[in-house]
């Protein structure tokens, strides 16, 4: 048995034999499963592309060869065989090793990602500067089938198949499931092709001798098109080979030579079982292993136990429109996080009124404002960081049409262990400066409820409710008692003679608290409208003529507190006496909530010590 941890590069692998590859995959796979049930992480799919991915090293020969892993939360095993297994404690911690590729961390991991659907143009462009620098090496992209629904997929695959001169091979991970189960035509088109019999016959007989095995495809690609049933990727013009067993090394090492050797622009179509050897994880079909806390793993229950009155925000999201439903008409537009946004007791009842568009950001938009400028409400619950995705669609299409459209934006502010590609911390910046939306943040699960009536019953604008990950207090009886908030407006959470600090979503509650045990004479400020501003409440702080400090959960540049002076400078009435306390111009790396305030000194307390000094001044 070898041990993991004295591995430091992937080229021992060419001198292993096939059984000892097996078993060294039946020893990976068990370290996840070991690793993730105390860290937490994405686990269905590395479990799904163990032998896949030591096939891959097997053939190819990284850092001089590239491989592209889309998204990078597949790609566990390849850090283990790239010498990062004693790492694996620290996996998506503070300071620790990335829950995704990072190129700091490794010269095998040439491309970094947090997003799906980027690996094919980076494969292109890889592969571009290849053949104009006439090198030799191979470049590689293992693509999962739910990415492929992505235009920005689709787009590359139409440049791949007719560029020339170049020979980019292209590995379709098909485990029949993205995130959640995989949506659209195309997911019935791979399905079609993993069953059609005469390929299948083709491709796998055991009659054939094994040195005909290129051959074996060959007719298989010949019975598939005189069946006229040519794949798509024969459509954009790359070679096509497959649908092959992803868990069977020897085979996978036969055909990886192959389409290493191919002088054309190849696929090679390769059928998974996302969460193989866990069966928690191998009998989900709704997404529920896909990413994990930290799970005890001989019951499969997660160690944290949930507080008493608490639910998660998408959880509230979820009860409101259960709700909502009974008394009104509206469709929810989903890009691939059914479980994710918590929406799945809301599918199971009305299957008709929720539409999964698979990780296809920009389509769920712009579908949105079709069904608003019809005369529908359309509700678009979505992360922050995957909104971004789709910023033309919000401005063009749907704010430019000034349609109400519902955004439930999920993950702002600070997530955790997914660090800089899911931080939702940009939202503000990139939703502020379009004309006609509104932005709204509530402090607590009455607010939000109220501020979700708003969105239904008051305002006809898009408008974006911001809330964050993690949990919440729920009482039912308060949230049936909410008030009516029926235009944009302030409130005051505690007078104050010295100052006025202004905040918005949990850090209200954080500073309220922080408050409590200080003798800091200062107003707080619930400014739950981020856009449009409450703007009577700010004349009225300026005329005290009292310093105003401001709390972001996001960066600096672009939120509240820039509105805030931009507001002022409008009325030809600057001043220098507002300090914003938020994120600086930079990524912002994973780790906790207070893990990072404290990095950047904006956790309640060193914000109220900071306001005390400043206010001595």
């Amino acid at each position: 048995m070898i041990d993991l941890k004295d591995i430091k590069d992937p080229a021992f692998l060419k001198d292993l034999t096939i059984n000892e590859l097996n078993d060294l995959a039946t020893q990976i796979r068990s370290f996840i499963i070991d690793n993730v049930a105390i860290t937490g992480g994405h686990l269905s799919p590395n479990l799904g592309v163990v032998e896949l991915t030591i096939a891959m090293h097997r053939v190819f020969s990284s850092p001089s060869d590239k491989l592209i892993f889309d998204v990078g939360h597949q790609a566990y095993t390849h850090k283990i065989l790239t010498g990062r297994s004693e790492a694996f404690g620290t996996l998506r911690k503070h300071g620790g090793l990335s829950g995704y590729l990072k190129r700091e961390e490794s010269v095998h991991d040439c491309w970094e990602a947090g997003h799906s659907s980027t690996a094919l143009a980076a494969l292109a462009g890889y592969e571009i500067a290849r053949v104009q620098n006439n090198e030799s090496h191979k470049v590689v992209a293992l693509v999962g089938d739910g990415s492929l629904n992505s235009g920005l997929s689709f787009e590359a695959l139409n440049f791949i198949g007719h560029y020339p001169k170049i020979s980019p091979a292209i590995i379709l991970n098909d485990n029949e499931m993205s995130i959640s189960k995989n949506v659209g035509t195309l997911a019935k088109l791979l399905n079609s092709m993993r069953t059609s019999k005469p390929y299948i016959k083709a491709t796998r007989s055991r009659f054939m001798p094994k040195l005909f095995n290129e051959l074996k495809i060959r007719i298989g690609n010949m019975l598939r098109g005189f069946a006229k049933n040519m794949t798509i990727f024969d459509e954009f013009g790359l070679q096509y080979y497959g649908p092959i067993d992803g868990h069977n090394i020897k085979t996978l090492i036969k055909y990886l030579e192959l389409i290493k050797n191919d002088k054309h622009p190849s696929v090679l179509h390769v059928v998974t079982k996302k969460g193989k050897g866990y069966p928690f994880a191998e009998c989900d079909n709704l997404g529920m292993w896909h990413g994990v806390d930290p799970f005890d793993k001989e019951t499969g229950e997660a160690t944290a136990k949930v507080p008493e009155n608490t639910l998660s925000w998408g959880k509230l999201v979820s009860l409101y429109l259960l709700e909502r439903i009974k008394r009104d008409d509206f469709t929810v537009i989903v890009p691939a996080m059914i479980n994710g946004s918590g929406l799945r007791d809301f599918q199971d009842k009305y299957p008709d009124k929720i539409i999964d568009v698979g990780i296809c950001e920009s389509f769920a938009v712009c579908l949105s404002a079709g069904l608003a400028q019809s005369g529908k409400t359309a509700f678009v619950p979505i992360y922050s960081s995957f909104l971004q995705r789709a910023y033309d669609q919000v401005s063009h299409d749907d704010a430019r049409q000034n349609l109400h459209v519902i955004f439930a934006i999920d993950r702002s502010g600070i997530v955790g262990g997914d660090g800089e590609t899911h931080q939702g911390i940009y939202d503000i910046a990139y939703l502020r400066h379009i004309p006609n939306i509104e932005i709204v943040q509530p402090a607590d699960a009455v607010e939000l409820f109220a501020l979700l009536d708003y969105a239904f019953d008051h305002t006809k604008k898009p408008i974006a409710i911001r809330y964050p990950k993690g949990l919440t207090g729920y009482l039912p009886e308060k949230v049936a008692k909410r008030p009516i908030i029926d235009h944009p407006s302030w409130t005051v959470i505690k007078e104050g003679k010295s100052g006025h600090l202004l905040a918005y979503g949990e850090n209200v509650k954080r500073l309220e608290k922080a408050l409590a045990e200080q003798d800091l004479d200062v107003s707080l400020i619930n400014a739950r409208f981020i856009k449009p501003l409450d703007t009577e409440m700010l004349k009225h702080l300026k005329a005290s003529n009292k310093p105003l400090f401001v709390m972001e959960d996001v960066t600096r540049i672009s939120g509240l507190g820039s509105a805030i002076m931009e507001y002022f400078e409008e009325l030809g009435n600057t001043t220098s006496d507002l300090t914003i306390f938020g994120l600086p111009d930079q990524f912002i790396g994973q780790g906790t909530l207070d893990e990072i305030q404290a990095d950047f000194k904006l956790d309640p307390q060193t914000i109220l010590s900071n306001i005390s000094r400043k206010l001595k001044e």
